[in-house]
């Protein structure tokens, strides 16, 4: 998902690094800011070192110095995860994917003027239907 035109979600797994390097660095570019989490180990790192990726961790307990992350997370919380039932991690991931989607193909982001980081195209004449997403918690208007 793109945050400010500059960022997308990448609903990737612990080991993305091994399975498509070169997905990871066109979603996170040549710099990768990170927390203190222990699945960064030594293998990550020099992954990341070889594929020319420097690696940025934030001082630990300072969660404000990676503000679009932190930003993101708090919206995947308030807009979703805190108004469902999660059923398991298989779950939890299908959701998130579900939730990347809508980020980033649907939902609009004021600091886009409005657009989703997918533009898309406006569509101005037809009825406007509704369509649940995300089990209804949010909806898209589209016209028909």
């Amino acid at each position: 998902m793109k945050l400010h035109g500059l960022r997308q979600i990448a609903p990737y797994s612990n080991n993305s690094l091994a399975q498509s390097p070169s997905k990871l660095i066109r979603s996170f570019g040549l710099y990768l800011i990170r927390d203190q989490d222990r699945a960064y180990g030594t293998a990550v790192t020099r992954r990341l070192r070889t594929m020319g990726i420097r690696d940025k961790p934030i001082a630990p307990g300072s969660p404000w110095q990676n503000a679009f992350a932190e930003r993101l997370i708090g919206s995947i919380r308030r807009e979703f995860i805190d108004h469902v039932v999660v059923l398991g991690e298989a779950h939890l991931r299908r959701m998130l994917q579900s939730y990347a989607r809508y980020y980033n193909e649907i939902r609009t982001h004021r600091s886009l003027d409005k657009d989703a980081p997918l533009s898309r195209p406006v569509q101005r004449i037809g009825h406007i239907i509704s369509h649940a997403l995300l089990g209804g918690l949010h909806h898209q208007y589209v016209r028909i």
